[in-house]
């Protein structure tokens, strides 16, 4: 009996290394997202992190994430757009996120799917389709003070990055905490957001502030 446990630990040692490589390799957080199925590599095999993110590329990546197509706005009637046809790679994504108002367009008709999108738009947009936290404008105010450039934050963003600040999917530049909310959106950026919406599914976080003491606290 000795030696088949013996035998069973000496198995187990000669595994743990590749189970150790196995859950690093899961752990990258760029094959984690592409291994999702939320974003792509390129024809080469690159990821390519420090490129600019498209207005069209994340509404593919916002219905890939939270499943946008199964929302009941979803079945409305497709939108007219003059500047994205039928067969744009991206138009039935780009359709989800204008119906369920979680994108929009510039003017009537007008989507501009190719308009570079920047960090203040992209977190806002993540925020509004993951569902906004609907906090108190002191506790919002509160919550921006953290950030030293969160002023360059537009107005009508500010809740929704809010939001996204608290549940971790902002990347903030290291040593000075800054947001860098008009700095242009990486798909590096991306993979921040979509891997802390990855480990928000498996641990999600409480409220900040005591929902019970503020009232009209909801998301």
């Amino acid at each position: 009996m000795q030696k088949f446990v013996s035998l069973f630990s000496l198995i187990a040692l000669l595994q743990l290394p590749i189970i150790v490589q196995a859950q690093e390799e899961i752990l990258d957080p760029i094959e984690r997202v592409v291994a999702a199925g939320l974003m792509t590599k390129d024809a080469a095999g690159k990821f390519n992190p420090n490129e600019i993110i498209s207005r069209a590329e994340l509404a593919s990546i916002l219905v890939k994430t939270f499943d946008l197509e199964k929302r009941a706005f979803s079945q409305k009637p497709n939108i007219e757009l003059k500047d994205v046809s039928s067969d744009y790679w991206a138009y039935n994504d780009i359709q989800i996120v204008l119906k369920n108002g979680v994108m929009s367009g510039y003017r009537e008709g007008m989507f501009f799917p190719n308009y570079k999108i920047n960090r203040a738009e992209a977190f806002a947009i993540f925020a509004q389709a993951y569902g906004v936290f609907q906090f108190p404008e002191e506790n919002t105010k509160k919550l921006l003070n953290d950030y030293p450039d969160s002023e360059k934050i537009p107005s009508w963003a500010k809740k929704s990055i809010a939001t996204a600040l608290y549940e971790g999917f902002v990347n903030t530049e290291p040593g000075t905490n800054n947001i860098n909310p008009l700095e242009p959106m990486t798909r590096g950026d991306m993979v921040y957001a979509l891997n802390a919406y990855l480990d928000r599914q498996e641990r999600p976080a409480s409220l900040p502030w005591n929902d019970d003491l503020i009232p009209g606290v909801t998301r």
